[in-house]
């Protein structure tokens, strides 16, 4: 008996030793609260922990213009949207929306169709899109003493009445965005315009542990099997690696690495240089912006902070959903009406241990109502990367509101969010639509969990 004990025991300990620990529990949690998503992972070293806390002040403290005493945290502007990170990212869960009322969570981000030029195509090639001549990339709505912000961002809606086989009515709202105080001039003619909320950051850091082999296998770009869904990856130039690379992050899966989505973000939210991004985000237009008074360091942001900040974002906490008995009835749900096969459920890591974003990181055509008119890389105006929706249940504890969701925060509640769903969504709505009242209130509640 004795003998057989130990062998088992041996057995055991060998396939530790290959397969490695489950340690999941180190980067997720089931516990549904208000600071989650502030909390590292566990059994960080007192090193990392450190870095981790250096990360953390440069995301959370206001950063101010140049010249300034404060020499760390100087650099802001000269246009800019927000002075933190966590203005458009409270207690790092997704921005708020409040209807008619402007937001620094929700972006304008600006581009012009290409002429077919030199020029234009190597904007395609590097940067995925062309910037408006005179505002550049994305709308600044704030800006430093002595230098006139680009503009300002009018909310409106229209409203839509949509009624269900069986009866139930559904108010849509379809946005009326405007820009208003526009201080540079006219936007040049037919320019694309795209209001982006600010996404969730739960999971961000886990999202680098998914293989491209395992987020490419879900590719199906000619839709062999007939399904009606053909996913496809957004390849992506990379300014770190100075070549093409699987785009995996931002609405359009437009950038490849979390360090390089951070580094864009402090470029275009908060006119933070870095190695990634060294140029101010001035046009050449706009001369008080040019002539503005520069810091004392060429790069506002060092790849010390720059790094320090990728390493806590890498490393905060991950929330998702406890898999209950109800969990899994509704998952069958969402299954059946085929909403699963771009909201994949669930992924194994490099780490050996399975998460669940409900994404396939993918592009997607999601119908004429949701385009926004804007190309990025390969990603078309129709097609947007297919939405995490871990975490989405948190903005409620963190904000005391229910989240916007879509990519310009229209949709009050997921059943809005999936009666926009077009493309090649459209069926997975239409088989929504036809469910019976009981079992999409039961999917509703479902999604509200995760």
């Amino acid at each position: 008996m004795k003998k057989t004990i130990l062998i088992k025991s041996l057995i055991a300990s060998f396939a530790i030793g290959l397969f490695g620990v489950d340690n999941s529990n180190d980067f997720i949690s089931n516990d549904k609260n208000k600071s989650i998503l502030l909390k590292p992972v566990s059994n960080l070293n007192d090193k990392q922990y450190d870095k981790f806390i250096l990360g953390r002040s440069f995301f959370a403290i206001p950063w101010v213009e140049a010249p300034s005493a404060t020499t760390a945290r100087d650099g802001l502007g000269p246009l800019f949207n927000a002075n933190t990170c966590i203005s458009c990212h409270p207690s790092n869960g997704k921005g708020t929306l409040i209807d008619n009322k402007s937001s620094r969570s929700l972006v304008v981000r600006l581009s012009v169709d290409s002429n077919n030029s030199i020029e234009h195509k190597m904007l395609l090639e590097k940067k995925g899109f062309i910037p408006e001549p005179n505002y550049g990339a994305q709308l600044a709505l704030n800006a430093i003493h002595g230098v006139d912000f680009e503009g300002k961002v009018k909310i409106d809606f229209d409203e839509l009445n949509v009624v269900f086989p069986d009866g139930e009515k559904q108010i849509l709202l379809k946005p009326k965005y405007s820009l208003e105080s526009l201080n540079y001039g006219p936007l040049f003619n037919g320019t694309n315009i795209s209001y982006r909320i600010a996404p969730s950051l739960n999971g961000i850091g886990l999202i680098e542990l998914i293989s491209n082999e395992d987020i490419l296998k879900n590719e199906d770009i000619n839709d062999k099997n007939n399904d009606g869904i053909s996913g496809r990856a957004n390849w992506v130039y990379s300014n770190i690696t100075k070549k093409e690379e699987l785009g995996k992050y931002t609405w359009k899966a437009s950038v490849a690495f979390l360090k390089e989505q951070i580094a864009g973000a402090a470029s275009n939210d908060m006119g933070l240089t870095t190695s990634v991004f060294p140029d101010e985000n001035c046009t050449s237009s706009q001369k008080a912006c040019n002539e503005a008074p520069k810091p004392k360091d060429a790069i506002d942001l060092t790849d010390e902070r720059l790094d320090a900040i990728t390493y806590y974002l890498k490393h905060i906490k991950t929330y998702s959903a406890k898999q209950t008995k109800e969990y899994t009835e509704a998952l069958e749900i969402f299954e059946q009406i085929s909403c699963a096969k771009c909201h994949i459920s669930s992924f194994e890591t490099k780490e050996g241990f399975k998460i669940s974003p409900f994404s396939d990181f993918l592009l997607h055509d999601m119908g004429e109502e949701l385009s926004d008119g804007r190309t990025e890389f390969s990603a078309n105006k129709n097609e947007w990367r297919t939405a995490p929706l871990w975490g989405l249940s948190l903005h409620e504890k963190i904000n005391k509101e229910k989240p916007r969701l879509l990519h310009d925060g229209r949709a009050r509640s997921f059943q809005e969010a999936i009666l926009w769903h077009g493309g090649e969504a459209q069926k997975s709505k239409e088989n929504y639509m036809n469910l019976p009242k009981e079992q999409r209130e039961k999917l509703i509640k479902f999604l509200e969990e995760l």
